[in-house]
């Protein structure tokens, strides 16, 4: 993998203590790692559509974006904004273990998140209460939007959201 990188660009590239390249594989295992299961839920909502309606749907002269837009999407819709509700509540939160097994002291100057914070502040340098205050606040972020989320879902969509 490694000798792929360095043949690619030319010179060796140090992922784990480059700064700038921490960003980018943070989120490109957030987004392997919670691929899976959105594509276990994504299809379990695709299941459930009535193939009789693409049958129809193909009699009728519909092509493939035609039955996407008007069978497929209205389909999983519920599907889709439950899963958008929930991934707002989980917006700050970008994963404790993830971050603290790949930061270092090379580049802990972008490796710092809230959860990482609290860490540092209460268990390693034991300010508990101001540590359960950036916690809570953490927490009273995440539920704000899970309520504009579902607020905004049951405008457009009275029977979409959560509650």
């Amino acid at each position: 993998m490694f000798d792929l990188l360095e043949n690619l660009f030319g010179r060796p590239i140090n992922v784990l203590t480059d700064p700038g390249l921490f960003r980018g594989v943070i989120i490109s295992q957030g987004i392997w790692k919670s691929s899976g299961f959105g594509t276990i839920i994504y299809l379990a909502a695709l299941s459930s559509v009535d193939p009789e309606l693409y049958e129809a749907a193909i009699m009728d002269g519909a092509g493939r974006f035609r039955r996407l837009w008007h069978i497929t999407l209205p389909a999983i819709r519920p599907t889709v904004v439950i899963m958008l509700i929930l991934a707002c509540g989980s917006f700050l939160s970008t994963g404790f273990e993830q971050i603290y097994l790949m930061s270092n002291s090379l580049n802990r100057s972008v490796a710092t998140v809230f959860d990482l914070f609290v860490f540092q502040i209460g268990i390693q340098r034991g300010m508990f209460s101001y540590a359960t205050a950036v916690g809570l606040f953490n927490s009273l972020v995440g539920i704000v939007l899970v309520v504009t989320a579902n607020f905004v879902a049951k405008k457009v969509d009275p029977e979409a959201g959560i509650f």
